[in-house]
């Protein structure tokens, strides 16, 4: 089974947004405003077999997730 890629939607420090794989060293893509950052986040998780959006808030808490591909079925736990 792939192995879920995840795309976090985080604050950057020039006021913008930023667009970053999980454990990548550098930004997918940066972004004037949230929303264009999670379009594009989103884009990219769709275009993987599983992929996961986790979207920050400006203090880094997480605002919300979302799961695109196939989920195994019946979840684990």
């Amino acid at each position: 089974m792939s192995k879920r890629k995840t795309y976090h939607v985080t604050p950057s420090t020039d006021g913008g947004w930023k667009v970053k794989e999980e454990n990548a060293s550098r930004a997918l893509s940066i972004h004037d405003t949230k929303a264009d950052a999670i379009n594009r986040a989103k884009e990219a998780a769709k275009n993987q077999d599983l992929g996961q959006v986790v979207i920050h808030k400006k203090d880094m808490t997480i605002q919300t997730e979302h799961t695109y591909g196939k989920d195994p079925y019946p979840p684990k736990g």
